[in-house]
């Protein structure tokens, strides 16, 4: 039997756990399609300094697929202390704006990265144009930028409305072209974990992605995350998260995968602090056909996240 042939689309922590679940699977072929707005830490820097596309979550995804991640992940997310103009950038991701530089063209750069780490599979930048991501709020103000519209200053903020990525050098933000292809021939697609407006949306923004993705065959599995986030998804339920995202692909997920697992108070009470909450679903509403699959998925840290390989099992038992 062939490979069945899986494309992930997101960004961020929630990616690599994923990744880093389904590297391990068997018969399977494996395409990461990534978003391009970071504009944090060491990532934002390089983007202002530089002029370079944001190498942090690529640096991510491909550390998740190579052959030995724990040693990758010890070299490459090392960062720089005493060189003050290196200070605070990581090995890895000096390492990908090099091979950019080198190669002179960002998607090649990539791909020279998953070779040297021997990754198992393929991350692809959903585009190679440089782009900022707005959101615009319910009152009519605008936030610009991944970062500030990822870490919400002061005790209250209007609701995102809107999304949109304004062009930095051309009149649109053009897919990268392998993103289609990798879509078009998917069997599975399998969106999240990961912040919904700042590390999902942003790729269904890019030209022809969402449209593409609504005239696929593929089945959609959809990872519902964990808590909310202030600033983002305030008070969603689990129905709300899977709304929202159907709002921009203009089509039904097949499979919404949520976690069962209730954390320890203590850590809910710190996470109550950050104004985030677990995500809650009604097994007993209306999913209008969607599956809806509800199984302990969580990892065992104080930071609440999927565990890679609890996500992995139940990824293996809907391929098929």
């Amino acid at each position: 039997m062939s490979n069945k042939k899986i494309v992930t689309i997101g960004g961020g922590s929630g990616q690599f756990a994923l990744l880093s679940g389904l590297r391990d699977l068997e018969r399977i072929d494996i395409t990461a399609i990534v978003s391009m707005v970071d504009s944090g830490g060491s990532t934002g820097r390089l983007r202002d300094e530089l002029g370079v596309l944001p190498p942090g979550d690529i640096l991510k995804c491909v550390l998740a697929l190579s052959e030995d991640r724990t040693a990758a992940r010890e070299i490459l997310q090392k960062r720089f202390k005493e060189n003050s103009k290196l200070s605070g950038h990581s090995v890895g991701n000096m390492l990908l704006t090099m091979l950019t530089q080198y190669t002179g063209d960002f998607a090649k750069g990539v791909e020279a990265l998953g070779d040297i780490l021997s990754a198992r599979g393929k991350v692809l930048p959903v585009t190679t144009d440089k782009a900022t991501l707005v959101a615009e709020l319910t009152d009519g103000s605008r936030l610009y930028g991944e970062a500030a519209i990822d870490v919400p200053r002061g005790e209250v903020r209007e609701k995102i409305q809107k999304t949109f990525l304004v062009p930095h050098h051309s009149d649109r933000i053009r897919v990268h072209p392998p993103v289609i292809e990798a879509i078009e021939m998917a069997d599975y697609i399998i969106i999240g974990p990961g912040d919904l407006y700042t590390s999902i949306v942003p790729n269904l923004l890019v030209q022809k992605v969402a449209e593409t993705i609504r005239r696929s065959d593929a089945q959609i599995l959809f990872i519902v995350n964990v808590m909310t986030k202030f600033g983002e998804t305030d008070n969603f339920t689990g129905k709300d998260f899977i709304l929202n995202l159907e709002s921009f692909i203009n089509r039904k997920v097949d499979t919404a995968i949520f976690n069962s697992a209730v954390p320890q108070e203590d850590i809910l009470r710190e996470y109550k602090k950050q104004k985030a909450s677990l995500v809650e679903v009604d097994m007993e509403d209306n999913w209008g056909g969607r599956k809806i699959i509800k199984e302990d998925i969580l990892n065992s840290g104080d930071i609440l996240r999927h565990d890679s390989q609890k996500l992995a099992e139940v990824i293996d038992l809907l391929i098929v």
